[in-house]
């Protein structure tokens, strides 16, 4: 089993693109939901705290990702939920929320946006097999080096 989530918020910063031009990018953004609640009284909207996660990206995606999403744009987030783990400094024992996303888009309930089919990428040049070999996260998933998608 595993835990698929659907996320409604804003990017919290700059998105940040890491990896090589022919290997596996991967793309990391902030994303902040803040849910909105009637006062019965008042009939006022009120803002209540906002809930962080962390929002990982992987291949063709996260390139796209990294050249259309800006801070503070609505979007929709789909993927995986996963829990990080790792060491401090001080040797403490830490984690947090990600989301694996396989899908991120803006939110069209507050603008508009303009698609633009990306150009299909140039061939890549002949590679040996270590190359071209799936990439294992350290969750269990691979990622196609070529494709970007992620098996669990």
């Amino acid at each position: 089993m595993e835990a698929r989530v659907m996320l409604s918020g804003r990017v919290g910063g700059p998105i940040e693109v890491h990896g090589p031009p022919q290997g596996v990018r991967v793309a990391t953004f902030r994303l902040g939901c803040t849910p909105r609640q009637r006062d019965g009284s008042s009939g006022e909207w009120t803002d209540l705290p906002t809930t962080w996660v962390t929002v990982k990206v992987f291949g063709r995606l996260a390139w796209n990702v990294g050249f259309s999403l800006g801070k503070g744009e609505p979007v929709l987030v789909q993927g995986r939920l996963r829990t990080e783990q790792w060491e401090n400094r001080d040797g403490e024992p830490r984690e947090r929320l990600v989301i694996h996303a396989d899908v991120v888009g803006h939110d069209l309930t507050y603008g508009t946006t303009v698609f633009k089919k990306r150009e299909s990428p140039q061939p890549r040049p002949e590679s040996d097999d270590a190359e071209s070999a799936p990439v294992t996260m350290a969750d269990g998933e691979s990622v196609d080096p070529v494709t970007g998608e992620i098996a669990a």
